[in-house]
């Protein structure tokens, strides 16, 4: 930073912090002003409200900046919004509880007037509310002076952060309420004015903590996440899971088919990482070294497209289990998901969080289990009238590119046989999965991480796998995991053969993976699912994007672009 701005340093670091001045503050609006100019993107509107320099110099000729951001507030008497209407429940209307003195914090849903000495300012903390009454004939007998009053009353809008000390009281009208002994007290401004609502994507995309702010059920939703990831917490600790973390950085992906993240690090400049993909090699290590059950609830990463489901940043849940079973691992699931739609019900019941998920459109339960099957190869076989060729022979490709062209099908991008069979998955299988469904028996082709074996029925190799669909939309995969190191050798041969445009990436078989079987992982269950797709689930969202806080990687990346005017 050149000398001629250094001065500004305590503005760029921490905007308006204790150390500034009116000078600084006017100085700071400038460049604002000027660094918007040369690095907001063209299609986010410049301002959200145009007031910005406005509130400011209300707030300079108004004293100094400094008491508008004092030091956190130390009070032994303080109680939340929700405390208050709790405790003060059973208050008759115009019954002041004199002999109580309460504070309370939050920031300033809105603000009212009743000619020039009683000013109603309503609190909100944490999806409740509580109401400020601050009549001067009150506050001037506990010595406060007129140009007080009126300077908080010009001041005060919504949006701002505030604490309001008083006694408890019920009005005239029922409304529970702080009858103030003290001039409310501001903690924190709002130098935008708070618009009741936003349309324009951009502003919602880059300024996920206005769109907080402004729609409640963003908060809802976050609520909901909350409780579905301490749901499954609970539901592992009592079935004796033991929690874990594994490495993000890793020196090669492993646990999926997908696209990775590259990166380096200093300490070793020549050699390629990758953010992780999944964290299943990991987790089965642990389950090698210690036999426990363990389970991660983390982000992975896949540098792939962001469509509504999709990002390239999501979280996931995995579980593995020795000696757990396929009907086993569907039995979790099916009491997972009935926890799980049960508590997200009564949450729904709870009064205290109404104000809060009233926001959210209502969602059906899940139906009771057990759920439906489907076999993977003779659904699609009723499907079209045919037999599939048999997928492990030379010919499997080509014989189902023929099959696509004679079924009228346009083929993938970039038509591997995993491709093809997912293609052929999406059109004649997933279509049936209304409610909560699994699909069984996949190929082995598509499963090179699942135990396999011969169907008598079908004469195809298919594996030990089922994944839970639910309105057309995959939520679950699990699998017995091939524990053979000769087996797993071949099939991630297999899958590499497979790989169609992608075999340039310089992939090979992971045999440090293949070396740590040669120990020995007991029969393992394993299971995964994508935590953000449940939190659409319970929450009616239809975009990942609204269930993850800051949006999807095209949200990050414009936080990133320069400072909006």
């Amino acid at each position: 930073m050149s000398a001629a701005c250094r001065f500004l340093r305590p503005c760029l670091h921490r905007p308006l912090r204790r150390t500034a001045k009116p000078d600084h503050a006017k100085a700071y609006i400038a460049f604002q002003r000027r660094f918007a100019s040369q690095h907001t993107a063209k299609d986010v509107p410049a301002n959200t409200t145009n007031d910005f320099a406005k509130r400011v110099k209300q707030l300079q000729e108004s004293g100094d900046l400094d008491r508008y951001y004092p030091l956190n507030p130390s009070v032994s008497n303080s109680r939340t919004a929700q405390q208050i209407r709790e405790e003060f429940q059973a208050l008759n209307n115009d019954e002041v509880r004199r002999d109580i003195t309460v504070t309370v914090f939050g920031r300033v849903l809105s603000r009212r007037a009743s000619g020039s000495k009683l000013v109603f300012i309503d609190l909100e903390d944490r999806g409740h509310s509580v109401q400020g009454l601050c009549n001067f004939g009150e506050l001037e007998k506990h010595g406060v002076v007129r140009d007080d009053f009126k300077r908080f009353s010009k001041i005060a809008r919504k949006g701002d952060i505030y604490s309001i000390t008083g006694h408890p009281t019920r009005t005239t009208a029922g409304e529970i309420s702080i009858l103030a002994t003290e001039i409310p007290r501001p903690l924190a401004p709002s130098l935008h004015q708070i618009p009741d609502t936003i349309e324009n994507p951009e502003i919602l995309a880059r300024r996920a903590h206005v769109d907080f702010l402004v729609h409640k059920r963003r908060s809802a939703i976050l609520r909901v996440r909350a409780t579905i990831i301490s749901t499954m917490r609970k539901y592992f600790e009592e079935n004796e899971f033991l929690e874990v973390s594994t490495p993000i950085i890793t020196a090669s992906a492993g646990g999926a088919s997908a696209t990775p993240f590259e990166t380096r690090a200093q300490e070793f400049p020549d050699e390629s990482l990758t953010l992780r993909i999944a964290p299943e090699l990991f987790l089965k290590r642990m389950v090698i070294g210690t036999g426990e059950r363990v389970y991660e609830i983390g982000s992975v990463f896949r540098n792939e497209g962001i469509d509504a489901t999709h990002n390239p940043e999501f979280s996931i849940c995995e579980f593995y289990e020795p000696y757990a079973t396929l009907p086993q691992l569907v039995a979790r699931t099916e009491t997972l998901l009935s926890t799980l739609s049960k508590t997200i019900s009564s949450l729904h019941n709870d009064a205290s969080l109404s104000p809060l998920l009233g926001t959210l459109e209502p969602q059906d339960p899940l139906p009771l289990p057990p759920y439906p099957h489907l076999p993977f190869i003779p659904t699609i076989t009723a499907a079209i009238g045919r037999p599939l060729p048999l997928l492990h022979m030379p010919s499997a490709h080509s014989d189902l590119v023929s099959l696509f062209a004679d079924l009228g099908l346009a083929l993938p991008t970039d038509p591997t046989l995993p491709r093809l069979l997912d293609g052929l998955a999406s059109k004649f299988i997933e279509p049936q999965c209304t409610g909560p469904t699994f699909i069984t028996q996949h190929p082995e082709a598509i499963s090179p991480l699942a135990k396999s074996f011969v169907c008598p029925s079908t004469n195809q190799r298919i594996a030990q796998r089922v994944e839970l669909f639910i309105g057309g939309r995959e939520y679950v995969n699990a699998y017995e995991e091939e524990n053979s190191p000769w087996e797993q050798r071949r099939k991630l041969r297999q899958q590499l053969g497979m790989r169609g445009q992608q075999r340039d990436l310089g992939a090979a078989v992971d045999e440090n993976y293949i070396e740590a079987l040669e120990w020995g992982l007991p029969p393992t269950g394993g299971w995964g699912c994508g935590v953000d797709r449940l939190v659409m689930l319970f929450t009616g969202a239809q975009r990942i994007a609204d269930v993850q806080p800051f949006g999807t990687l095209r949200n990050v990346v414009g936080l990133g672009r320069g400072r909006p005017e």
